[in-house]
């Protein structure tokens, strides 16, 4: 569901994983946004909860509203920049849980799929040779359930772009359970919720410049 439409209200609270007087490392729950949405009944969001001790407080990046997970967010300017240019510079190590639909044959493998928005269909992606941006996921099947025909995977974005690792799995004809936008009807009949899960952060403090690396496995 768009952010520009009004969501159901989460009640729960945001489980905090990390916190310091510069940053909060957060499990997001699924179906909750990151930062504010577009319709005024979606102000609600990882951001704005952040915001009620630390008015300062910034995602220093987002997950999508279906995706749980790792999320930081920075309390005051100074660690925004610093964590932000992780991301940009690629420095920060990201790893992905998700349940797809098949089993994966290989165990492990590498998807470099460019891709670029589907604007007749956004928030859509599509894969594009011609306009689209360099994008790069490595998988490893953690385990394959014979009998529900899934097969359960880490995935590694080398990139970030948007919707890339939902893009990548349906090319692999694997697409994630419960995606209501890339999954074929079987697939999203699965799961009620979009089974991908941001597991793993591994990145510098932005002012001690200690290395953090924060786990948070999958609820499903």
């Amino acid at each position: 569901m768009p952010s520009n439409e009004a969501l159901p209200k989460y009640e729960g609270e945001v489980e905090e994983l990390y916190r310091d007087e510069h940053i909060v490392v957060v499990n997001k729950p699924p179906f909750f946004l990151s930062v504010p949405g577009r319709h005024p009944d979606n102000f609600d969001s990882v951001q704005s909860r952040m915001q009620q001790g630390y008015p300062e407080a910034m995602a220093a990046h987002r997950l999508d509203l279906d995706t749980s997970g790792i999320m930081i967010v920075a309390l005051h300017k100074e660690a925004l920049k610093l964590v932000q240019r992780q991301f940009q510079d690629r420095e920060v190590e990201k790893e992905y849980v998700a349940v797809v639909y098949g089993l994966v044959e290989e165990d492990q493998g590498e998807v470099t799929l460019p891709l670029r928005c589907d604007w007749p269909n956004r928030p859509r992606q599509m894969v594009c040779y011609e306009h689209g941006k360099n994008a790069h996921t490595k998988f490893e099947v953690i385990s394959r359930d014979k009998q529900a025909q899934t097969t359960r995977l880490r995935l590694i974005p080398i990139t970030g772009r948007s919707h890339q690792l939902r893009v990548h799995t349906k090319e692999m004809q694997h697409p994630i359970l419960g995606c209501d936008l890339y999954a074929h009807e079987e697939a999203l009949a699965m799961s009620p919720r979009l089974l991908l899960h941001a597991r793993y952060l591994k990145f510098k403090h932005p002012i001690s410049g200690d290395v953090m690396e924060i786990v948070k496995e999958a609820e499903f």
